[in-house]
């Protein structure tokens, strides 16, 4: 079993910066592949970014490639979202989750989910 708590959220502005935590714990985190997903109010969760925890290989989706940078602290057991160049549609509730296997873009392939950090981008 994985426990995920996220921190970090907050107001920025357009153009701005923020950056996320996620504070793993449980057995052979290096199993895992961990992502950052998003919803907004009235849309479906979306997939932001994932990270193999035992290669670092990465996966981005377009509108935040080259603006969110995703990385691990392993001693700290702790995966980081920093979002620079932030835009309004930024603003959403972003999740951080554990996969075993499955498709790292697909939320419903993810096993263990944190309760959620708010991110708000005003203008």
């Amino acid at each position: 079993q994985v426990q995920l708590v996220e921190s970090g959220g907050g107001l920025a502005q357009a153009g701005g910066s923020l950056r996320l935590s996620c504070a793993a714990s449980g057995r052979t985190l290096s199993d895992y592949t961990m992502g950052w997903f998003r919803q907004a109010p009235g849309k479906e969760r979306e997939f932001v970014v994932a990270i193999r925890w035992s290669s670092g290989r990465t996966y981005y989706t377009d509108s935040v490639k080259g603006r969110f940078t995703i990385s691990i602290n392993y001693p700290k057991n702790t995966i980081y979202l920093q979002m620079n160049s932030l835009k309004l549609e930024d603003t959403a509730v972003y999740y951080c989750a554990a996969l075993v296997r499955g498709s790292w873009s697909d939320p419903k392939s993810y096993d263990y989910w944190g309760q959620g950090t708010q991110v708000t981008v005003s203008s």
